[in-house]
């Protein structure tokens, strides 16, 4: 049970009362955020729907809501088709290495719990417990080898549906990940490096009292963050993926029925996960006032998903007002933007906490740090604009020579 071990419900041994707990843990999870997504896909259409100045679903239940389930009955009944040259098997499994990895973010994320006056543990049947599935030393290292691992759903299902469009989207998603992965990680570090703990529930501890690491951090990794995390969603404006006008539905083209619905769930699941993500290590996850005493776990619950639905809101907002990038931007923004600016954050950072242990002037650190930053990038800033004009300038050339050969064999002739 290591994996388990930072919760104090297992520490003593597991036996049945600890069993119990783990599956109403495991349990409550799984139904939550199956409802969760069957409720964002209906937000999502209303609120867009309202944007637009369009009614949205209205017909199948009170204001539509259950329109995703109405859906979901569709796609599982319709008929399940698989491509005559697919690989079959890898055909198959890609759906649920896209669905997975989302479920499993889930499990570490503290959903609640009294962290302004107390630890955020509650009391189940005698034992003492945290409001997550797990709590494991590498928490985080666990979120970005499930963020990672997603990718190769998308990829895999491109490649095995034997069609040269879904194979596109899913380069493209190849190439999206290896630019923002990074960039996610820069900034991930510089909270890792606030807090000094792996473990979700650890970081969150840190942040009580209002102490989030939204302005402790100072604000820009944050930003590259969401950014970071929208490119890795696949989220407009980086739906590069399934980019329809381009590559008809992008990588789950010759996916039909319920094979398509779990890419659909997928997609709606990361977006819930990265957005309790993005609360449990920037907004303090479900850290907030106790408005009414003796119930401050219900408290911590109220503030998280209150919290998450700021986030599920913007990006909403996002999709229904911003249009999408072209691909030489999106990489643009990945390479020459994010992942210097958070490494150059990620070193002022680093600067700072070294200055603070050897009694530094904190003054003359953020001055000298400032300078070099800025030195760096200009430096970059050099270096991308030489980098431009001379390849105008060797397209230029190229285009001459392709107007002249024409004239030149003609003149052979």
């Amino acid at each position: 049970m290591n994996i388990l071990a930072l919760d104090p419900a297992y520490i003593g041994g597991f036996g049945l009362d600890e069993a119990l707990i783990l599956i109403i843990k495991v349990v409550a999870a799984f139904v939550m955020l199956m409802v969760a997504v069957m409720l964002m896909i209906w937000f999502e259409r209303k609120l867009i729907g309202d944007m637009q100045n369009r009614i949205g679903p209205a017909l199948a239940g009170p204001w539509g809501i259950l329109q995703t389930l109405a859906d979901g009955v569709k796609l599982f009944f319709k008929e399940d088709l698989v491509p005559a040259r697919s690989d079959r098997f890898v055909y198959k499994l890609a759906p649920y290495l896209s669905l997975v990895p989302a479920f499993l973010v889930f499990t570490v994320v503290p959903v609640g719990g009294n962290f302004t006056t107390g630890d955020g543990t509650v009391s189940w049947w005698g034992n003492t417990t945290y409001l997550q599935v797990a709590d494991p030393h590498i928490g985080i290292l666990l979120v970005l080898a499930m963020s990672s691992m997603a990718v190769y759903g998308v990829m895999l299902a491109g490649w095995s549906s034997g069609s040269k469009y879904p194979l596109l989207g899913s380069v493209r998603a190849s190439a999206q990940m290896v630019s923002y992965e990074a960039a996610l990680g820069l900034s991930l570090a510089a909270v890792l490096l606030q807090s000094g703990s792996l473990s979700t529930h650890d970081i969150v501890a840190d942040q009580s009292s209002y102490d989030w690491n939204l302005w402790v951090t100072g604000i820009v990794p944050f930003v590259v963050f969401f950014v970071a995390a929208t490119a890795e969603l696949n989220r407009p404006p980086f739906d590069m993926v399934e980019a329809e006008q381009e590559l008809v539905g992008g990588f789950h083209t010759e996916y039909s029925s319920i094979r398509f619905a779990l890419f659909f769930l997928a997609e709606f699941m990361n977006v819930i996960t990265m957005s309790a993500i993005i609360v449990t290590l920037f907004l303090g996850g479900p850290d907030g006032p106790i408005l009414v005493a003796g119930v401050d776990w219900l408290w911590g619950i109220i503030w998280f998903f209150g919290k998450l639905m700021v986030f599920l809101f913007v990006f909403v907002w996002l999709r229904a007002t911003l249009p999408r990038l072209r691909y030489d931007q999106l990489m643009d923004m990945g390479w020459k933007v994010l992942i210097p600016l958070s490494l150059g954050w990620l070193l002022f950072l680093g600067a700072l906490s070294i200055g603070r242990d050897r009694g530094w002037s904190e003054a003359v650190v953020i001055v000298v740090s400032v300078a070099a930053l800025a030195t760096g990038g200009l430096v970059l800033r050099t270096a991308v604009r030489a980098g431009r004009v001379q390849r105008q300038v060797d397209e230029a050339e190229e285009a001459e020579e392709a107007a002249g050969q024409p004239a030149q064999g003609g003149g052979k002739r």
